[in-house]
């Protein structure tokens, strides 16, 4: 009788192993997932300010990325050898009424962050103006301060960082997360 027991304990610690590695084995991919969805942005908007005087250059694309062409994509024309305050603002206009981007930036700033990129490095420099609680930047405002006379492109990339299981990814640099909007301006300073 009692080598039929260690028979069956045998028998039932071995169902009880294999399950628990077929159970284990079942795990949906290994990688962990952030814990939301980046943002649908279709207006991006730079405000740059010199005293008294605002300059506002826009990418609209209404139906967001894929489908229909952007129906704008301004220029962005500066002073040389001037310091301007930038502002961004973004937009979701695939709702009704269309929801402020910058608001759910500015709620959710220790997952963002705005990475202004010249080409050539020369033609301006960005500093940030804005922390969010870990003092890492954020992007929403900052100064350009413009170099001499010339041409070429701003890529302007928000990073969207969010936890990855309950553990902040933010750095303060672009290698976490993905692109919520990442755009090249075609800049001239004169």
């Amino acid at each position: 009788m009692v080598s039929t027991y260690g028979n069956r304990l045998a028998s039932l610690m071995g169902v009880l192993v294999i399950g628990g590695l077929l159970a284990g084995s079942c795990k949906k991919g290994t990688d962990p997932l952030p814990a939301d969805e980046n943002e649908l942005i279709t207006t991006v908007s730079l405000r740059f300010t010199q005293g008294s005087n605002t300059q506002t250059f826009i990418y609209q694309d209404k139906d967001g990325d894929g489908g229909a062409a952007p129906t704008k994509f301004d220029n962005v024309t500066l002073t040389a050898n001037q310091s301007y305050t930038m502002t961004v603002d973004l937009v979701d206009e695939s709702k009704t009424p269309a929801q402020s981007i910058t608001d759910e930036i500015r709620e959710k700033q220790d997952e963002h962050l705005f990475v202004f990129t010249p080409t050539p490095a020369t033609l301006l420099t960005y500093t940030y103006a804005d922390k969010d609680t870990r003092n890492f930047p954020i992007g929403l405002t900052g100064t350009v301060q413009t170099g001499a006379a010339g041409t070429g492109q701003l890529n302007v990339r928000l990073r969207h960082q969010p936890p990855i299981n309950g553990a902040p990814v933010k750095n303060g640099t672009a290698t976490p997360g993905s692109d919520d909007v990442n755009l090249n301006f075609n800049v001239t300073v004169r």
